[in-house]
């Protein structure tokens, strides 16, 4: 991946991180012209949000403090992750989810 396809994908890839609608509007973003380094970041911020999400429906039937803030924490490190490798231009996936997440969001394009 070139240094021009990571400038130009950069502001796509952060707002992909900002909430899961700033993940939908990332993706309209990324339709014209196509860009891999923000498609990288959107699929992992999809796949980050769209667990959370899961997770805190499921933990609001069964509900434990302690499992809520380990959700917040997980949540909370794995995000900061993403985001710091969108700012620095990197392509690290998240840890233990990120390599599933490019294989389970091939829709995004």
């Amino acid at each position: 991946m070139t240094a021009t396809e990571i400038k130009e994908g950069k502001t796509t890839a952060i707002v992909a991180y900002l909430t899961m609608v700033g993940a939908l509007i990332a993706v309209t973003m990324n339709l014209e012209p196509k860009n891999n380094f923000a498609r990288f970041h959107i699929r992992q911020a999809f796949g980050l949000h769209l667990i959370f999400l899961g997770c805190a429906i499921f933990l609001s039937v069964w509900f434990s403090k302690y499992a809520w803030m380990a959700l917040y924490l997980f949540y909370f490190v794995t995000w900061i992750y993403g985001f710091i490798g969108a700012i620095s231009g990197k392509l690290n996936p998240i840890p233990v989810l990120g390599k599933y997440f490019q294989q389970w969001f091939t829709f995004i394009q």
